[in-house]
């Protein structure tokens, strides 16, 4: 239960006005069907987040205990450090006639692959050992993210804080992870 609430939450928190939230508010303006665009965003994180719950599958045997929660301290830090990071307007896919399931689908898919929260759902099932619920946990979060965007559009983004959201969470991140790797170095 832990990889699901973990991942949840830390994908949740590391979406929040990030490029995927900007590029599924601008697929949602330009297509103005909220229903296919929220089933392409649920396609595109349901998919990264399978794919980084498999590598962690996959890598988590060949790790000794301290390993994989170094690794999790670093999908951690790195998570952290991209929320710091100034988020730029992504490419709104204006040439690609796709419709826009297809679009919302594979631009978000694109986009996400190699992201903060597809490696934090990696470190995660490298950490627990439980990939199904990482990879459940994760798209939830990511999910849970982006649809509000698509439904409520501009207002969201009025509504709320983002720049104090991204650096408190990016704080957060950082100073878990640090955490954690402390822990997986036994230095406390």
């Amino acid at each position: 239960m832990d990889a699901l609430l973990i991942a949840l939450l830390g994908s949740l928190v590391g979406e929040i006005g990030d490029k995927g939230q900007l590029l599924a508010l601008a697929l949602a303006a330009r297509f103005q069907r909220n229903g296919a665009v929220i089933a392409g965003v649920a396609a595109a994180a349901i998919a990264n987040a399978a794919i980084g719950a498999a590598a962690g599958a996959f890598l988590a045997p060949m790790l000794g205990s301290d390993a994989r929660l170094l690794f999790l301290a670093l999908a951690l830090i790195f998570l952290g450090g991209g929320m710091l990071w100034p988020v730029g307007q992504p490419d709104v896919l204006a040439n690609w006639r796709l419709g826009p399931f297809l679009t919302t689908a594979l631009g978000l898919f694109i986009l996400g692959f190699g992201d903060g929260a597809q490696f934090l759902i990696l470190g995660i099932a490298v950490r627990t050992a439980d990939p199904s619920l990482a990879a459940t946990g994760g798209a939830i979060g990511i999910i849970a993210a982006t649809v509000p965007v698509v439904l409520f559009r501009d207002r969201l983004f009025k509504a709320l804080p983002l720049r104090v959201i991204r650096r408190g969470g990016g704080v957060l991140m950082l100073v878990i992870g640090l955490a954690v790797t402390v822990s997986a170095l036994h230095l406390a």
